[in-house]
């Protein structure tokens, strides 16, 4: 949500979110179904590709794929109130541009 709040204020940034997938690590567990070595794929892709499929801004990546997102991390109201919640609790607003 943060990520899409991010892409929605400031549209010339590129920020996405994305899920590395349930990799075998102490967290996951041993029996995670995903290759821990394919976890960064999706943040390096997105960081420093060319790819036209990567220069986009406000979506939602697993695997490199576009997936979707829960609807309500879309709804700006919604958004707003997660942004009021971290200004209130570290003092800093996100800026606008």
């Amino acid at each position: 949500m943060l990520a899409f709040a991010v892409a929605r204020r400031w549209p010339s940034v590129l920020s996405n979110a994305l899920e590395p997938g349930w990799v075998a690590t102490k967290m996951g567990g041993p029996g995670a179904p995903d290759d821990l070595t394919q976890a960064p794929e999706t943040q390096v892709w997105l960081a420093v590709s060319h790819d036209a499929n990567a220069m986009v801004t406000g979506h939602y990546f697993y695997h490199r794929r576009l997936r979707d997102s829960h609807p309500a991390a879309s709804d700006p109201n919604i958004q707003d109130g997660l942004l009021s919640a971290c200004e209130q609790l570290t003092g800093v607003a996100l800026a606008t541009r």
